[in-house]
Formats: structure tokens, C-alpha cells, sequence
């Protein structure tokens, strides 16, 4: 079995945080949210690393990561084109936003010859979440089996507005449902979703949600090449400028296939990231923490 490779999202337009949050800089270092993720990975044993990034920017992304993430992976720089769409569609015009997460993994494709995580790249998940997933897809499974890390939703949400998060059922340690809920609101220690900015339902702090940290096998990828078409058939005469292909849906319609299990896989770590501008001080502050408890050294690659 070839060793698990770890799949980047970079291609978001950040427009909640008004910039390139993927390349805004955490610590005094000039670090990024993405180092601090490279390093926790690179420790728990990934040294193959695809990035997707947004077209004609991918010689600046690597640049902007450093010497340091390029010598210790082997580091693999893919477009998100919106013209990588299947035989007989085209982009409609006006379109200017990506496919989706699940069209990011796809354009990834090429590229993962084996077992693969998934991840943001603006989202601060944790030591722990790389060491249990890495441990996961490192053992020989069926490619029906895939993985997901679990985060507790109070440890995930920011006080400055709401949220988009993947809520999960489980049971018997297997993921039942992910049900994207778009605006999700801090109340102390719990939350609350509205779908309408009317209407709240109460949503308990200690809930599992998905922060799109998953374990997938070669099949994911076989999947989304062979839904993608029946996705944009149903949804381009509905919503042709927006519409987006998510990889949570994916994985919902193999849980109700049957063609797929999914391990929810616990940690009790603290999610960082910058939703909004004024997350930043917060998420400074976390990361200079982590690193004065040794959770991080210094300087990275060191």
C-alpha cells in the first residue's frame, strides 16, 4: 500500500475575512495556519502533500510556503480550473466561483496514488487529529472504509458571526449523517443554526461536526468523478453561477448507497481559524500559547 498523502484545499476566496487568509501570517515567525498544519502532519508520519490551488498560482503558493515544506515533502501544486468539468458541460457564463470542495479533491486527482487525508488550509486542527487519522489510513482496510475527524462543535465556533459547519450523527462509532448548516451562531458553551435568520434550533456545545478533516481511500475519488455529471445536470438550471459540488454530500450519498462506512475518529483539540478579520488576534494569541507550552518549536523544519 503506497503511504498516506495529505490533499490541501487552497483555491477558497476567503471572502468572509476580506483577504488570503491562507497566507496571513499567525506568529511572529511569519508562519501561516498552513505551517502549523504541515508541521502536525509531517509529525504523524505524511510526507506526500497535494495543494490545490487557484490557476496560474501555483509557483507563487510554493514560494510563499518556503524552502522549509518543499524539502521535507514531496510537494505537488494543482489547479482548480472551472473549465475541469466532464464531457459535454461548459461554464456558464458569468460563472467565477470554484466547483466546490468536491471538485477541489477531484482536480487533485491525478496526483494521489493511494490512501489520502483531506484538509482546509486555513483551519488550525490540532496534533491529535493528524496522528489518529494518519494511524487510520496507514493500516491495510477495504477502500470502503473511510474516516472522518470529529471536532466538539464548542470547541470550532468564533465569537464574531456565524459559522458553516458539517453536524454528524453517529453510531456505534460509524457516521451516519453529515447535514451542512451554513450559519451557526455561538450561545456560551453551546450554539444555534438558522437556516431562514429568523428561526434558531438549539444545537449542544459537546455535538460533533465535521471541520472537512477526512480519510478517504482511491474509491472517494472514483465516486466523485462518477456523480459530478448527475450534479451538474440537476443543479445548473437552478443555481448555474453558484451552485457547488461538497464533499460532504458525497460521502452522505455513499452512506445511503451502502458502498461506504465512515469512522468518526475524537479529538477533544481546539479548532483556529480566521472566519473573520477579527479572529486573527485570538488565533495569534492560541498558536503563541501552544508554542510557549512546547507544542511547537521556534522555528519549523528545524
Amino acid at each position: 500500500m503506497n503511504s498516506p498523502a495529505l490533499v490541501i484545499m487552497a483555491a477558497g476566496m476567503g471572502s468572509r475575512f476580506g483577504g488570503p487568509k491562507q497566507t496571513t501570517p499567525v506568529d511572529e515567525a511569519g508562519h501561516f495556519i498552513l505551517h502549523y498544519s504541515l508541521f502536525d502532519a509531517y509529525r504523524a508520519g505524511f510526507r506526500k502533500v497535494v495543494f490545490i490551488v487557484k490557476p496560474g498560482l501555483e509557483q507563487e503558493f510554493a514560494e510563499a510556503l518556503g524552502e522549509g515544506v518543499t524539502e521535507h515533502f514531496d510537494a505537488r501544486f494543482v489547479p482548480q480550473r472551472l473549465t475541469d468539468l466532464p464531457e459535454g458541460f461548459t461554464v456558464p457564463e458569468g460563472r467565477v466561483k470554484p466547483w466546490g470542495t468536491a471538485h477541489a479533491v477531484l482536480c487533485a486527482a491525478p496526483e494521489i496514488d493511494g490512501p489520502f487525508a483531506v484538509i482546509n488550509a486555513d483551519d488550525y486542527y490540532g496534533v491529535e487529529a493528524f496522528q489518529v487519522l494518519f494511524d487510520f489510513l496507514k493500516e491495510e482496510r477495504p477502500e470502503s472504509e473511510y474516516a472522518m475527524v470529529g471536532f466538539k462543535l464548542r470547541n470550532t465556533v468564533t465569537e464574531f458571526g456565524s459559522v458553516a459547519r458539517g453536524v454528524c450523527t453517529e453510531k456505534d462509532g460509524l457516521l451516519v449523517t453529515v447535514t451542512e448548516r451554513l450559519k451557526i451562531e455561538k450561545r456560551g458553551d453551546d450554539a444555534a443554526y438558522t437556516e431562514d435568520g429568523e428561526h434558531y434550533v438549539d444545537l449542544p456545545g459537546d455535538t460533533v461536526v465535521s471541520m472537512n478533516f477526512w480519510g478517504f481511500s482511491p474509491l472517494y475519488l472514483r465516486e466523485l468523478k462518477a456523480r459530478f455529471g448527475a450534479f451538474l445536470e440537476e443543479n445548473l438550471p437552478k443555481n448555474p453561477l453558484k451552485c457547488e459540488y461538497f464533499v460532504p454530500s458525497i460521502v452522505n450519498a455513499q452512506l445511503e448507497a451502502g458502498t461506504a462506512t465512515i469512522r468518526v475518529l475524537h479529538t477533544d483539540d481546539a479548532w483556529h481559524g480566521v472566519t473573520y478579520p477579527e479572529d486573527l488576534p485570538d488565533v495569534k494569541a492560541a498558536l503563541k500559547a501552544l508554542t510557549d507550552d512546547g507544542t511547537y518549536p521556534e522555528g519549523f523544519w528545524k
